[in-house]
């Protein structure tokens, strides 16, 4: 089995690029349906964010899963492969999991260290379980990166600043704004970003917000929260938000649907009779959410994901993000030698079930040829024997794991099977079934037109054709 991630994100891909790819939550059943009954991938996760969409899968071949991936996002994306080449990123193995553990940590985010992503990936993962699309494999891998992200939170201090992309983008709209404080917002969307923007508007001293959201019991618990915090808030319907764009000086979107919220003619409508009085749209939707001629209507300021991406591209956490990122080192060099150990078992239990069959054969023999003894007397030599048996295994099977967790380590189960002449196809029923499978030591990204260079010292290489994967 191969782990593969397919993947683009504010680092290979333009705003707009992005969200071609991205995928509404009301879509990601689909997506994990398309993805599972292809034709070379047995198990798949999908994360989403306003900073990525990336593909987890475990295939029967690397390449086969790789086309696989592609062809979906390509085919959701209403685009050739070709398009997304470009912007694509391919990792597999333990370059896969790497990956992984620094998104859980932070380290490949927008705003560096920002611990929403924890939450995410846990979503992510329960819409996974739930489908039905999660074996062994990318439960025990999820389980382990969310485990990462929370120690590299609690040892560092990475997040400190509790900066998002959220934060972020309000800290632009206070810039453009002169300051938040007072000032009436309009806040449409009220999921889990539309609460982050509310708190931050809240701590900026807010004077009013108004939450449009298309659940209204959603928008209204969030204004009663607002209203407990002491900000004059309340909640509307999502329709006919001319009137509250017209009366607002920031609107902030977050909503997460497939279409244009907001478009140019209703916010040119609701400019009119404003006079000079600036307005400011902070749009942190992926799908945007606000038409993007809106940008150029006179007294108008927009931040975006795009304006976001160009400021902080150059932004990255120093001192805390270097320990963050030797945390997610070590935890790799771990996660590694477990999975190379665990990839010796199969043949561990062979040896040991091939010294049983010879044990059980020689007292068979031994009771045909001395009938005659006495029942005490055979099972002390029973036991004796599966003594000697069990003390002369011990030290080779504990040893070829340690052996086998190191890289390349997997030799030592070749040259054991070989040895002791163990049957091929028995130690492979004996590593089944499917979810029981391991990585393949060492780690490769991979090295395709969709690949971008990437990598350490201790990855191995890409296998060249299907039949070399393992």
């Amino acid at each position: 089995m191969n782990l593969i991630t397919v993947g683009m994100s504010h680092r290979t891909a333009p705003v707009r690029t992005l969200e071609r790819v991205a995928i509404p939550a009301d879509q990601l059943d689909k997506i994990l349906g398309e993805l599972l009954h292809s034709d070379h991938l047995c198990e798949a996760f999908v994360t989403s964010t306003c900073n990525r969409v990336e593909v987890y899968a475990v295939a029967e071949t690397f390449h086969g899963g790789l086309d696989d991936v592609t062809r979906v996002l390509a085919r959701h994306a209403g685009a050739e492969v070709a398009e997304l080449a470009d912007h694509l990123y391919v990792y597999y193995a333990g370059a896969a999991v790497e990956h992984l553990f620094s998104v859980a940590a932070g380290l490949d985010s927008m705003v560096v260290g920002e611990a929403q992503i924890l939450g995410q990936l846990r979503h992510s993962y329960a819409a996974a379980d739930a489908a039905g699309t999660v074996g062994k494999t990318l439960h025990e891998l999820a389980q382990q990166a969310l485990r990462v992200g929370k120690r590299v939170h609690a040892e560092t201090d990475i997040d400190a600043e509790g900066a998002s992309v959220v934060s972020e983008g309000l800290a632009d709209a206070d810039t453009a704004l002169d300051g938040l404080a007072g000032r009436s917002a309009l806040l449409v969307g009220a999921g889990s970003m539309g609460g982050l923007a509310a708190a931050q508007l809240r701590r900026a001293g807010i004077g009013e917000v108004v939450i449009a959201n298309r659940t209204a019991a959603n928008g209204q618990r969030l204004a009663e929260a607002l209203q407990a915090e002491g900000v004059s808030a309340h909640a509307r319907e999502l329709d006919g938000l001319h009137d509250a764009i017209s009366a607002a000086d920031l609107v902030v979107t977050c909503t997460g649907a497939v279409g244009t919220v907001i478009t140019e003619e209703v916010a040119s409508t609701a400019l009119a009779g404003r006079g000079a009085r600036p307005l400011v749209f902070c749009d942190l939707g992926l799908p945007r959410d606000t038409a993007p001629e809106i940008a150029a209507l006179p007294g108008v300021a927009v931040v975006d994901l795009a304006t976001l991406q160009q400021r902080l591209t150059e932004q990255r956490g120093a001192g805390e993000a270097e320990r963050a990122a030797e945390i997610v080192a070590e935890e790799l060099r771990g996660y590694l030698a477990a999975q190379r150990s665990a990839e010796v078992t199969p043949t561990v239990t062979a040896l040991r079930k091939r010294a049983a069959e010879v044990v059980d054969a020689e007292l068979l023999r031994l009771d045909s040829k001395l009938p005659e003894l006495e029942e005490g007397v055979r099972d002390e030599l029973d036991r004796a024997v599966r003594r000697v048996v069990d003390k002369l295994l011990h030290t080779p099977t504990v040893r070829v794991k340690q052996l086998a967790s190191v890289p390349g380590g997997s030799g030592y189960a070749d040259a054991l099977r070989e040895l002791f002449e163990l049957d091929p196809q028995t130690t492979a029923v004996l590593g089944s079934p499917q979810a029981d499978e391991v990585l393949p030591g060492g780690a490769s990204v991979a090295s395709t037109q969709w690949a971008k260079a990437a990598g350490n010292g201790e990855l191995c290489d890409l296998p060249e054709q299907d039949g070399e994967d393992r």
